[in-house]
């Protein structure tokens, strides 16, 4: 017997059990305060259903069969169980639909810090409306979110996937496309410039393709690189991403917000805005996301789409590196019952009444009850006689 987890999946003691789910009822209040409405789908689907995230997808999922032989897939993200849940259930609403969720995703990702192979994401999902002020609401309320939780130096980045699209039409091999997408996704400059370099591109897309690392900025870089290109999708993209940022900035979230037009994305559903939002002293996102407007179509509906998702871990390991996690203060009764009737009764009212009790079950003397009430983190040691209540503060 191995008495120990496998790769990529860990085991949240008490202490961190009790701040990820304070967490996870403070984010699901912000999604809630927008108007987003909480689902729960389930942990696997069928895998026709994953398999429309494309490869990147398929690459990192858990596979297994059923006893009916059928092949399922512990999901990896919410989007593609969304997006299916939608099609079969809310085909006939009301559009838009705001939808929240808070749950696991399954991964086969490399191991490290900040990468697990089971781990935790709140997102949101708004459903049914292209518009950019949709876009920026998404945008600013992962913004939101952070900033009402106390993360420091919290920056988002913007993109938009219909911008990459747009300049990689000129280049007809579809292998050297999917190929400097990947380098820019990688952000392996020396590879990039040796691909691009050599390819058959015009020299102002060659010139652009190279810059696009270093596009970064605010609204004025949008005029700046709708110069440099004359495709009309390209043109397009950033038209929209004005438009968008514009919005962000009404939100009054502008300044922490910068556009960059280096943005890809492993997985192929994006179509439009992209995001993702960094904190200097991590060395990986923290929260990412942006506009899929086909991924309906492939099941059977034709709405468009957009959302982010941050990871729970992620977030906590910030909030500790900057000494925002709360102290664990004491709170609590420990029931010392001389009296076992009366114990009992006393608990349970103070129980309704929403406060911890835990009643000695091991016969402790006062002394041992301190010590132990001490050590599991109790406000006082209550003891109940018949005639008699006595307590002993331990704060």
């Amino acid at each position: 017997m191995k008495l120990r987890t496998p790769r990529g999946v860990k085991d949240f003691l008490p202490a961190d059990a009790e701040w990820k789910f304070q967490l996870e009822q403070q984010i699901r209040a912000i999604f809630g305060w927008w108007g987003y409405q909480e689902v729960i789908t389930p942990t696997f689907e069928f895998h026709d259903v994953l398999a429309q995230g494309g490869p990147a997808a398929e690459r990192h999922t858990y596979r297994f069969f059923d006893n009916n032989g059928e092949l399922l897939v512990l999901r990896s993200d919410l989007t593609m169980p969304i997006a299916r849940m939608v099609a079969t259930r809310f085909k006939h609403e009301l559009k838009p639909l705001r939808f929240s969720y808070i749950a696991n995703v399954f991964r086969y990702d490399d191991v490290q810090v900040g990468f697990q192979r089971e781990f935790y994401q709140a997102g949101v999902e708004l459903i049914g409306t292209s518009s950019a002020a949709a876009d920026a609401e998404v945008a600013a309320l992962a913004i939101s979110v952070f900033n009402h939780l106390g993360v420091r130096d919290f920056s988002l980045d913007i993109g938009h996937a219909d911008f990459i699209h747009g300049v990689l039409e000129e280049c007809t091999n579809s292998t050297v496309r999917q190929q400097i997408w990947d380098l820019l996704l990688r952000r392996d400059l020396v590879g990039l410039r040796n691909l691009v370099t050599a390819s058959d591109l015009t020299s102002a897309t060659k010139e652009l393709l190279l810059d696009l690392p270093h596009c970064r900025g605010k609204e004025a870089l949008l005029e700046e690189v709708y110069q440099r290109t004359v495709n009309p999708h390209a043109r397009q993209a950033l038209i929209n991403l004005r438009e968008i940022f514009q919005y962000i900035q009404a939100y009054g979230y502008g300044d922490q917000v910068t556009i960059d037009l280096s943005i890809v994305k492993s997985l192929g559903y994006y179509t439009g805005m992209v995001l993702e939002g960094y904190v200097p002293s991590l060395g990986f996102t923290i929260c990412s996301g942006g506009r899929y407007d086909h991924l309906s179509c492939q099941f059977g509906n034709d709405l468009p789409a957009v959302g982010f998702a941050l990871g729970l871990e992620r977030l906590m390991l910030v909030l500790e590196q900057q000494g925002l996690r709360p102290e664990r203060k004491p709170q609590g009764l420990l029931v010392l019952p001389v009296s076992w009737e009366h114990a009992l009764a006393y608990a349970m009212e103070q129980r309704k009444a929403g406060i911890r009790v835990e009643v000695d079950t091991e016969g402790r003397s006062e002394a041992e009850a301190v010590e132990y009430a001490r050590k599991k983190n109790y406000n006082a040691v209550v003891i109940i006689e018949k005639q008699a209540i006595r307590s002993i503060a331990l704060v």
